[in-house]
């Protein structure tokens, strides 16, 4: 079969495997990723060499995708990924070379065999570049002296939550396809924001996130209050469920904070709808939902403002915000990077949708770090909110190999 026939039945994951060819050839940035609850991928390239650097003010921006970390940065600025080469398609449609956008047409035509072996050569070596210090994260003593300080930092009223994280460092199959694994993550995760993105000497990073932080489209603002965790178990998780108060405190914490929000802006005018359990993956959280009529409250910069008041929601760093942020720049010991930070797509089609990074790994050469946190109270166990990071890190880590030695 010659290359024209081959391409009239070219499938969403040989495609998918093109995309990553192209921006790990491009010695650029890119990202690749997949809205929750939809059937179309995504894929920009921006071939600058430099990573750039943008305010929040996000409805100035071009179209591109954000990324920015969980600790403010002294410029107070996100990197941005702006999309000079965009394509998307529908996971259920296979394409033919007629449809594909001519910058795609010279990967298609790399030879065949070659293609899974490039990318895993050069994943390999563009996430090399960037450095991780482990310090003591991935221990289990550290995280659990962790938690009690949490703890006592509640009992002593100097915080009302906090949300401690850790580190898992594991090895990369030697077999890994990283198209492979994506694909299995986007069927494995229909409710997610599955993403992966690569900035050079920066970071290249996989995820699958239940968290919306901000949405804008058509004049309508949206974000939700997620936290509380269970095991997802039994033939209908949903119905079964459970929650304990200690739960139920904690996601109404997360509830109150966006309000509270809404309280410094004066917006008055919102839509709360919740809580409700949902599944993201193997486990349950409680969920709010809320909405603003951006047009009917004269509010058109609403999305970034909000965006300001919320990161680092209470869900990611605790409350009071500053009080908890303090509390775990001293005691955590490591540095998140892009965890518990946010990323998305910014005005492209006239949509917004970042998302806090969770359920995440970044690649360093031939090694993967998981990330995971567990909000802690007063009635927090610290042996249990080790349990949840554990699965937490399974939902990324299960998909890459096993634990290194």
């Amino acid at each position: 079969m010659n290359v024209t026939e081959s391409l009239t039945r070219t499938t969403q994951s040989e495609i998918l495997d093109h995309l990553f060819l192209k921006g790990f050839s491009s010695e650029g940035s890119f990202a690749i990723w997949r809205k929750p609850k939809s059937d179309k991928l995504e894929f920009l390239l921006d071939e600058s060499k430099y990573p750039q650097k943008v305010d929040l003010t996000f409805e100035e921006l071009p179209a591109g995708f954000i990324v920015h970390p969980f600790a403010d940065q002294d410029d107070k600025k996100a990197f941005f990924i702006k999309s000079n080469k965009y394509f998307s398609f529908e996971l259920d449609q296979e394409l033919g070379k007629e449809e594909l956008p001519l910058w795609i047409i010279s990967q298609v035509e790399f030879p065949k065999e070659s293609i899974k072996p490039s990318i895993k050569r050069l994943l390999k070596e563009k996430s090399e570049a960037s450095s991780f210090e482990n310090a003591k994260s991935d221990e289990k003593s550290h995280f659990t002296n962790l938690v009690q300080q949490g703890i006592q930092a509640i009992e002593t009223g100097i915080l009302e939550k906090v949300v401690p994280a850790r580190t898992k460092l594991i090895s990369v199959s030697e077999d890994f396809d990283l198209g492979k694994t994506f694909m299995e993550m986007l069927k494995a995760y229909p409710n997610s924001f599955v993403n992966f993105f690569h900035i050079p000497s920066i970071g290249t990073w996989i995820g699958a996130s239940p968290e919306t932080l901000i949405r804008t489209k058509d004049d309508q603002f949206y974000t939700m209050a997620l936290a509380g965790t269970q095991p997802a178990s039994g033939e209908n998780p949903l119905k079964s469920a459970a929650w304990t108060q200690k739960e139920i405190e904690e996601q109404a914490l997360v509830c109150r904070y966006i309000v509270d929000c809404f309280k410094k802006i004066r917006l008055r005018e919102y839509e709360e709808h919740g809580p409700k359990t949902v599944l993201a993956g193997n486990l349950l959280h409680l969920r709010s939902d809320f909405k603003v009529d951006m047009k009917a409250t004269s509010f058109p910069q609403l999305g970034s403002v909000m965006l300001n008041l919320l990161h680092p929601t209470s869900a990611v760093c605790g409350m009071p915000r500053k009080e908890a942020h303090e509390f775990l720049q001293e005691n955590e010991h490591f540095d998140r990077s892009f965890f518990a930070g946010f990323l998305g797509p910014v005005n492209i089609e006239g949509e917004t949708s970042i998302f806090v990074n969770l359920r995440t790994a970044s690649f360093k050469g031939e090694k993967a770090i998981l990330y995971a946190g567990a909000g802690v109270t007063e009635d927090s166990d610290p042996d249990k909110e080790w349990e949840e990071t554990e699965l937490k890190c399974q939902i990324i880590g299960k998909f890459i190999q096993t634990p290194s030695l």
